[in-house]
């Protein structure tokens, strides 16, 4: 295993493969952990791992308060995902990278090419999540979390953490910083002295800038319609993964490659051999 501390949070990384850097952003939703590349619905099924390290050199990561990564309690948004991950290109020496997204990872892609356009090679957004129905879901979750923090208080939310191994997603009431809790003593005991109205707060406002739009968020569309970055965009459909996202992207990112191929058509003979193609065409 391979750690960095990155603005005081602990990253667990791992690098496969050679070539040119390509940097990914796991899927997961909140559960965004390298092995999600090879071991989690659709990922498994198209087996990019098993294709893509030949030619490029893959850096993976457990997105903070993910896997084995740290966290620190305070309203994250995307531009903090995109500090964890320009700061582990800085530790590994990396100028500028390709960058892959899949499923909530794709909106850290966007916010980092954003922000940081001359550290981005190219960008593939698999199954960009948004939609209607994604944010509120989003919001529903975080509502759960708020409301069994106000019944049972913050001591009460490392008891229900530490009594199972359940994700955010599986179970909101434990709410998005569980897995730091479960894995750090320490973190756990500073989080249950907290103020629980200041904390209360740090969830509206994280929420409110996570999910602020029908659509990818990520991004303003002002900021991707300004971009001129080579993009390849593979639609999802279902709950969480909009079609609509995935136009959404192809009409802001100027120039892009929208590959219009049914999820149920997507496959480890077409997925990996698409990708492979639009990277080594830029």
């Amino acid at each position: 295993m391979a750690f960095v501390d990155i603005d005081g949070i602990r990253t667990h990384y791992q690098i496969e493969g050679n070539g040119p850097a390509l940097l990914m952003f796991a899927p997961g939703g909140f559960d965004a952990t390298m092995d999600k590349w090879r071991h989690f619905g659709v990922y498994q099924r198209i087996n990019l791992l098993g294709h893509l390290p030949d030619h490029f050199q893959c850096i993976l990561f457990d997105r903070r308060e993910n896997g084995e990564s740290g966290g620190r309690v305070e309203a994250i948004g995307w531009s903090d995902f995109v500090g964890q991950a320009v700061g582990l290109l800085d530790h590994l020496g990396v100028e500028a990278a390709h960058l892959m997204g899949g499923c909530m990872g794709c909106s850290p892609v966007l916010a980092m090419a954003a922000h940081y356009p001359e550290r981005v090679r190219s960008m593939v957004h698999y199954w960009p999540v948004g939609g209607a129905r994604y944010r509120i879901n989003a919001h529903q979750r975080f509502a759960a979390h708020a409301d069994y923090v106000a019944a049972n208080g913050l001591v009460g939310v490392v008891s229900l953490v530490q009594s199972h191994d359940k994700n955010f997603s599986q179970d909101p009431a434990g709410g998005p910083w569980n897995n730091v809790i479960r894995k750090d003593k320490d973190f756990a005991a500073h989080y249950a002295t907290m103020d629980q109205t200041q904390y209360l707060e740090i969830l509206r406002q994280m929420v409110g800038g996570l999910f602020d739009r029908d659509t990818a968020p990520g991004a303003t569309a002002e900021d991707l319609l300004s971009l001129h970055i080579p993009s390849l965009i593979v639609p999802g459909k279902d709950a969480a993964h909009a079609t609509s996202a995935a136009r959404y992207l192809e009409e802001v990112l100027e120039g892009s490659d929208y590959w219009d191929l049914p999820p149920d058509a997507q496959t480890e003979q077409n997925v990996p051999e698409r990708v492979l193609a639009f990277l080594r065409s830029v």
